[in-house]
């Protein structure tokens, strides 16, 4: 297989949370919070409820963090087009009404088990030539493997289950109530530079999906055009070639980094037919659409494998302005 050597980012950032959030009461049937804390709005058409809705609707809002932001907003105009509501990237009634045909509430419970909890769990490394040494790069904590699972920011997990430890098997927390589900196969991808996100097309031309992306920058433009997939490999190693970064550390030398969800390219790689170049997941999900990447096109990990599900060789791959 051609090994990845797009220019992505390299090591796995915090993420960056607002700490406003509202008290509300969980839904009925549902775990209370066994502290007294301010948590995340979880009522009905709070943004949570919104982001979980979406996500099971195939339009993607990236991390679910409860608040309303670029993602979401890409998320609802992506909705209201594909329904031939107004697009206005707002939450206004006729979207709510469109996205309630899914009666489902914001959260679902979930009891963690001794395989989530026992890891292993390593901090990664910020140098390549360190990640190279490592045998894989999996997740650095439980909060960032159950923040991948359920699609979340981990601070919004540690804010739903204020007082419960998230590393110990038994305990039953509450998680955002995504679905996630097999896409229909798609006949193309539209990546759009300026709305940041990535389409997924039928044989009519009808969006059955959507995620957003980080896609190129001032130094590694995204390649416009059309562009074949040549294929498709998961779990890939990534090949670092300190030549192909403009920002690339004095003395840094070539270094193969092992598969893993932390891996400079996450969970998959789509090999495009542009040199060096595919469409791939991030160890870093709650920057996907707010920061540039190094060329390629960056979406979370779990939206990478949904798309890569849908896609094979007969896919074309559009890139626009």
């Amino acid at each position: 297989m051609p090994m990845p050597v797009c220019r992505p980012a390299l090591l796995a950032l915090s993420l960056l949370m607002s700490p406003a959030f509202a008290q509300t009461p969980p839904p009925a049937g549902l775990p209370a919070p066994i502290a007294e804390k301010a948590g995340p709005d979880t009522a009905a058409h709070s943004p949570l409820h919104a982001q979980v809705l979406l996500d099971r609707a195939n339009f993607s809002p990236g991390e679910i963090d409860g608040e309303v932001g670029s993602n979401q907003r890409r998320a609802v105009s992506g909705f209201q087009a594909a329904h031939g509501l107004t697009v206005s990237g707002e939450l206004d009634d006729a979207t709510w009404k469109a996205l309630q045909a899914d009666s489902a509430g914001p959260l679902a419970s979930y009891t963690l088990t001794a395989e989530d909890v026992a890891g292993p769990f390593v901090a990664i490394p910020k140098k390549p030539a360190e990640q190279a040494k490592l045998k894989s790069l999996g997740f650095s904590s439980i909060e960032e493997s159950l923040g991948e699972r359920f699609h979340a920011a981990p601070e919004l997990l540690k804010a739903l289950n204020p007082g419960v430890d998230l590393s110990k098997a038994g305990n039953r927390i509450q998680v955002p109530n995504i679905a996630p589900a097999a896409l229909p196969k798609a006949a193309k991808l539209v990546v759009d530079k300026s709305d940041s996100t990535l389409q997924l097309l039928d044989v009519q031309g009808k969006v059955i999906a959507q995620v957003p992306v980080s896609s190129g920058s001032e130094h590694d433009p995204l390649p416009i055009g059309e562009w074949k997939i040549l294929g498709v490999y998961p779990d890939p190693p990534f090949h670092y070639n300190p030549k192909l970064f403009w920002d690339a550390k004095k003395g840094d030398r070539k270094a193969t980094i092992p598969p893993g969800p932390n891996n400079p390219v996450g969970r998959v790689w789509i090999d495009l037919s542009k040199p060096h170049y595919g469409l791939h997941g991030t160890p870093v999900p709650g920057h996907v659409g707010k920061t540039e990447s190094h060329g390629c096109v960056r979406m979370t990990n779990w939206d990478a494998l949904r798309v890569a599900a849908a896609v094979d060789t007969s896919v074309v791959v559009v890139m626009q302005e």
